[in-house]
């Protein structure tokens, strides 16, 4: 029985989305819930399972064809074997008799891996010129792969795939540029253009529309961090034990943010034409980093949410991101943004607004810095906090309080802890 493999029903924010990979090809045998192909969006990928075991029987859109909801991808034969193709020498055996003499046959393998070996030893002697190509060419590449080979100045045709069916993975190319491999204009000045990914596209489209759209101000401050140091280092252990996660960083700011937000309701605002929308609630999307680029998954309800709560969504979401798993409801509705540059070394930056919201926070790096405390020069662990804000509904004056709110409460999370 035919099974049609169908593109999921996206939501009304996703119009189409671009056929990134495909895992497997036409006679292939596939098995119930594994993954057939990756179908990129302009916010997420996608991963289509199969229903059903079976064998892929056709391919309707090669990588790179753009597709829209409900549009048929492929075709599964439920229940088929995929077909095998007689070799010469089976042939022969075939013609002389359909039997075969089990004690002086070859052992289990022998007939592939003996044939196999010798070709891979053939192919070693042969000049690099005359070698097969990798399966995977630069146009047929996964993002991650394809913006490793931009940025290295590989040429992809030129290394030894280990992947599915030779494929060319982003560890191919860091071993081949880490062992010394020259890139495809001979180590002298090499360059090459690569699309972008879908999710890079979006990205792009949305700074600037941010930039054009929005009257953006930010504002800094500085934050001693040496009271939240000690109280991770005195509680953080039985914190680990009674919750199962750490007691990280981001945690104190999520809560800090979603305690800020309930007194300064503009910085958690939107605009729409020309309405101002207040949210009664702290919806709060943490900036996470990925291989195809900068994603936002969004904690609900931080203000309602408990320490613990905070840090296991956290948690859960930087691993769906590593793992490509994060979906479309991750990502939409959140009211307020941080974002932490200090991962990975920054010291200062100007964090650009995710609209509709009005402001996002920007940490940093944590450095050791000489201040004054109670007439002391003291060392103490820094940070600087930067606040980007839309200065058509919010005022100069609630983002500086904003920022002083968040830093107070950062400097004595006992308060932060009773809601003060």
């Amino acid at each position: 029985m035919a099974t049609e493999i169908k593109v999921p029903a996206l939501p009304e924010s996703v119009s189409d989305a671009t056929i990134a990979t495909w895992h497997k090809k036409a006679g292939d045998a596939v098995r119930r819930d594994e993954n057939l192909v990756d179908l990129e969006t302009d916010k997420v990928v996608l991963e289509v399972p199969s229903p059903v075991d079976g064998v892929l029987k056709e391919i309707k859109f090669e990588a790179g064809a753009t597709v829209t909801s409900q549009q048929l991808l492929a075709v599964i034969e439920e229940g088929a074997a995929p077909a095998k193709e007689a070799t010469p020498a089976a042939a022969g055996k075939h013609d002389k008799s359909d039997k075969v003499d089990k004690d002086t046959a070859p052992a289990a393998g022998d007939q592939e891996v003996q044939p196999r070996a010798e070709a891979a030893k053939e192919q070693a002697k042969a000049p690099a010129s005359t070698r097969p190509a990798p399966v995977s060419g630069g146009e047929s590449l996964p993002p991650g792969a394809r913006f490793t080979a931009a940025r290295e100045g590989i040429d992809p045709s030129q290394v030894e795939g280990t992947g599915r069916r030779g494929a060319v993975t982003k560890e191919d190319l860091l071993n081949y540029a880490k062992n010394g491999g020259v890139g495809n204009a001979g180590g002298a000045r090499p360059e090459q253009r690569v699309a972008m990914t879908r999710i890079r596209q979006r990205i792009a489209e949305r700074l600037m529309h941010s930039k054009e759209s929005i009257a953006m101000l930010t504002s800094f401050n500085e934050v001693n961090l040496g009271k939240v140091m000690a109280m991770r280092k005195e509680l953080g252990e039985g914190f680990e034990k009674a919750n199962g996660i750490k007691l990280g960083f981001m945690g104190f700011f999520a809560k800090a943010a979603a305690n800020a937000l309930q007194r300064y309701p503009a910085v958690n605002a939107s605009v729409d034409g020309t309405d101002i929308i207040y949210h009664g609630y702290a919806d709060i999307s943490i900036a996470v980093s990925t291989e195809k680029g900068l994603v936002t998954p969004v904690l609900r309800n931080v203000e309602r949410q408990s320490f613990a709560d905070i840090e296991k969504g956290i948690a859960e979401y930087a691993k769906k991101a590593r793992d490509g798993k994060l979906q479309l409801d991750d990502l939409q509705g959140g009211t307020f943004t941080i974002t932490n540059g200090g991962t990975f070394g920054s010291l200062m930056s100007t964090p650009i607004v995710n609209p509709p919201q009005s402001a996002i926070l920007g940490m940093h790096a944590i450095k050791e810095r000489a201040i004054v405390e109670n007439g002391q020069v003291i060392a103490a662990p820094m940070m600087y906090i930067a606040l980007s804000y839309d200065h058509r509904i919010i005022d100069g004056k609630d983002a500086v309080q904003f920022l002083v709110d968040i830093k107070n409460q950062l400097e004595n999370p006992h308060r932060m802890l009773l809601g003060m």
